[in-house]
């Protein structure tokens, strides 16, 4: 029965025509502070914007979630974060989360991080396993926040494809049902990264992008390449009109659209506002 159980939460998270999931994360105040997360500050605010645009999901933490989602309950799945890091320890999540209380309030997963090849590694990767056995005992989804951005990987090397692959495949080996990581730059790349991975691989947005344009582009080239779907934040919730660019990426993702036809709509959509119409 647990393993019916991961198999319904994982239905709800991945689209049932295109394959692929698409998620919105609002959990970066303790990771990055509040103040520069301009987006999330009114947190009411940017999860009543999300939720129109009818992601798959929304990740979130415990508190946040218990005082900000009830009223959206069933129309968007919960993904519990569990773990974070901090400003003064940005290479070492630390758990604060449970399975239990996921199943409590419903999460369709639970969302843990790690950066790997640093120092704290061997912590990190020891509480994956713990958190990925209480899944399986619960039926719960895993999903891995995993980078290489550990103290022994120079910032240049942190889309490099062949560390990307190693947080992929290690968190896949360490029981990782969806595994959210960087996109290593170009589709090719990113392409050997999945074909070493038996988990879903989806990226986040990230630093790497500067313009609208660019992160368009890289969901296109990410979804023409394999990675099974897309996890974003501040680009999504810093943006003027966030429901309508949830709507673009939702049809980027699920229907294909290309980077013209979603920036024409997006067009569309900050004059009209008809976004219950897509």
């Amino acid at each position: 029965m647990a393993m019916l159980g991961k198999a319904v939460r994982m239905s709800r998270l991945v689209d049932s025509k295109s394959g692929k999931m698409m998620a919105i994360t609002v959990d970066h105040a303790i990771s990055r502070g509040i103040a520069p997360m301009r987006g999330i500050q009114d947190i009411r605010a940017a999860i009543a914007a999300i939720v129109p645009g009818r992601p798959n999901a929304m990740t979130m933490t415990k508190g946040i979630a218990e005082s900000c989602f009830w009223p959206y309950a069933g129309q968007v799945s919960l993904l519990l974060k569990c773990s974070s890091y901090a400003p003064v320890h940005p290479t070492k999540d630390v758990v604060f989360g449970s399975v239990e209380e996921a199943v409590r309030m419903g999460a369709d997963a639970v969302s843990i991080g790690a950066m790997t090849l640093g120092d704290y590694q061997d912590v990190q990767f020891a509480e994956i396993g713990k958190i990925s056995e209480a899944c399986m005992v619960q039926g719960m989804p895993l999903i891995g926040h995993v980078y290489p951005k550990g103290e022994h990987v120079a910032p240049a090397d942190r889309t490099a494809w062949e560390n990307i692959a190693y947080c992929c495949r290690a968190a896949a080996e360490l029981g990782v049902d969806i595994i959210k990581t960087t996109y290593t730059g170009s589709p090719d790349t990113m392409e050997k990264v999945v074909a070493c991975c038996p988990a879903r691989v989806v990226i986040q947005g990230g630093d790497a992008c500067k313009t609208l344009d660019d992160y368009l582009q890289m969901t296109r080239d990410a979804m023409d390449c394999g990675v099974g779907g897309v996890t974003m934040g501040r680009f999504v919730w810093d943006y003027r009109d966030v429901t309508a660019l949830v709507v673009v990426l939702r049809k980027i993702i699920h229907e294909g659209y290309s980077v013209r036809e979603a920036k024409e709509l997006l067009e569309l959509l900050e004059h009209e506002h008809t976004y219950d119409q897509y």
